[in-house]
């Protein structure tokens, strides 16, 4: 009697993978390439493993690919349109799937992996950027509609505050007859008095 297959899955196995690669490049261990990066003036050297690099960016999938035969143990790739930093941070994100930027380099960012044509950074970029476009768009339509309420609050109290004093007058005179002697129209505010002078 045959048995039926089950699928064997590891939840974990994908991050755990990610964070043990990570701990040997920041260690140095297994690496073969080095990565030098010089954008204007600042330069520095990124070690790495191209299975990683070539995984998750197809301009270093294409260069491994392409290479003719290795300069001795460590392939060294130069890259001199990328800043020091951002390199640094892209490394990070292949590594560990995330990495905190300033949220002005994240154009900076898109560009590199557009560059680098690293799709998940690229994308990642993309909905940030989104995000933070909707995020002032909302903060611009809270904004525009507390302006408008300010200003529909501030001429309501000047229109009541006028129909009560040509009340006020009205009763003063005698000409209305629905307002009593002793009306409340005729223990009005000094304010709404002030409003609008006395009329004999």
């Amino acid at each position: 009697m045959e048995s039926n297959a089950v699928l064997l899955e590891s939840k974990s196995s994908p991050i755990n993978l990610l964070n043990e690669m990570h701990q040997l490049r920041l260690l140095g261990h297994l690496c073969d390439v080095t990565v030098s990066v010089e954008y204007q003036g600042v330069r520095a050297e990124f070690v790495a493993h191209k299975a990683v690099l070539a995984a998750t960016s197809k301009f270093f999938k294409e260069v491994f690919l392409n290479e003719k035969g290795m300069d001795g143990p460590r392939t060294n790739v130069f890259l001199n349109e990328v800043q020091v930093a951002d390199f640094a941070s892209f490394l990070e994100f292949v590594y560990t799937a995330k990495v905190e930027v300033e949220e002005d380099r994240v154009q900076r960012m898109l560009e590199m992996a557009e560059k680098l044509k690293c799709l998940d950074l690229s994308e990642t970029c993309f909905q940030l950027k989104k995000q933070m476009l909707e995020s002032v768009l909302l903060e611009l339509q809270n904004f525009s509609e507390s302006q408008n309420s300010e200003e529909e609050s501030s001429t309501q109290p000047s229109v009541l505050a006028e129909s009560k004093a040509a009340a006020v007058a009205e009763a003063e005179q005698g000409d209305s007859p629905l307002a009593p002697p002793d009306s409340p129209a005729d223990r009005a505010s000094p304010e709404v008095l002030a409003t609008k002078p006395k009329e004999k």
